[in-house]
Order: structure tokens, then sequence, then C-alpha cells
């Protein structure tokens, strides 16, 4: 099923699209893919005066705020390069952008994206970004829970693993809304926000 519909009141939300994320190798598109579909969207988005989110993933050098807990493959702490959480140059500089902060897997849970996408109008929200099965998946998840209606671009988000991005785009990502390539989006925000 392809994207049907954009709200009046649509945001453009995009995931993790950082110099030490984008850097990774992700499949099926490179970080270097994405990042062009994301700023086309942007692009459009903000030619229409509707919200663009763009939100990075970052810890303290000790990683003391990083996520607790105990799991199979360790923890998100650790030590990264300097400028691994910098968006990248292609989506950063906009200065009616909202930039959100997280330190944990999804965007919602101890941030105040809620709060600024609710306080402007937001109804819908348009995802993209890496990785599919993490970051984009559990906002996703959240977006549908806080009664957003949740559109994913498709081509506009990639994985560390093929298998996982789809399982995402084919399994789960139909159960939380609507999914479009990033021509689909934007020929329907051509229509409906002229």
């Amino acid at each position: 099923m392809a994207v049907t519909a954009l709200d009046p009141r649509t945001a453009l939300v995009v995931i993790d699209l950082q110099a030490g994320i984008v850097a990774a190798p992700t499949q099926p598109y490179s970080g270097a893919e994405v990042v062009a579909r994301g700023a086309e969207l942007a692009d459009a988005f903000r030619a229409r005066d509707l919200p663009v989110v763009l939100v990075r993933v970052s810890f303290a050098a000790d990683g003391a705020d990083a996520v607790p807990g105990r799991t199979d493959v360790g923890g998100a702490g650790g030590t990264r390069p300097e400028g691994w959480d910098v968006v990248v140059g292609e989506l950063a500089g906009h200065p009616g952008d909202i930039t959100v902060t997280k330190r944990n897997w999804g965007a919602f849970h101890g941030t105040g994206l809620d709060v600024q996408l609710r306080r402007r109008g937001v109804t819908q929200i348009v995802l993209a970004g890496i990785a599919t099965s993490i970051g984009v998946e559990s906002t996703a998840r959240a977006a549908h829970e806080h009664g957003y209606h949740v559109t994913l671009a498709t081509d506009a988000m990639s994985d560390m693993d093929a298998d996982a991005h789809r399982n995402s785009i084919e399994r789960i990502f139909p159960r939380l809304g609507e999914t479009g390539t990033t021509a689909e989006i934007l020929e329907l925000l051509a229509k409906n926000h002229c």
C-alpha cells in the first residue's frame, strides 16, 4: 500500500543522519543516498513552511547518560570520535529546523519531541533516517502510540543489516502507518501544499 495522504500540518522527522552514523556501511541504500533523499524531503518541507526535525543521538564522553541495562551486545557507552554526533552538512544550518538530541533508540522518550510537534499543531510525521530497524522503527512505534499519522519514506532510510531493513519495511511499518518512496511523498506534498 502506498502513502495516500499528508495532513495540512505534517512534519518531517529525520533520524540520526549524523557524521558517525552516515559513515557506517548500510543496506540497501548507502548513507550518501539516504542523506540526499532526506535533504530533498527537508527542502520540500521547508519550502512549504512545514516543520523539519533533525534528531541526533549523543552521549557524554564517559557514557554516563547512555541507556542502562544489560544486553547481549553491550551498551551504548564508549568512546566515539570527535564530531560523530554532528548532523550532516546537507541537512544542518537551517534556523527554522528543530533539533532533538536523544540518548536512546527512539526520538520520543526522554526528549521534547512530542511537545515541539504538538505546539506546532502537527498531526502527521514523515520519517527518514538510519537505522531502519532501530531509531526509525522505535520512533515510528512511539509516534503511532502518541496518535500521530505515520508515513515512512522507505527509500530515505537504510540499516546495517538488509534483513532487518526488509523486516521493518515489510512487516512492521504497514502496521504503524503508510509507506512510500521519496518521490511519492514529494508528489503528495506538491499536490496538497502548493
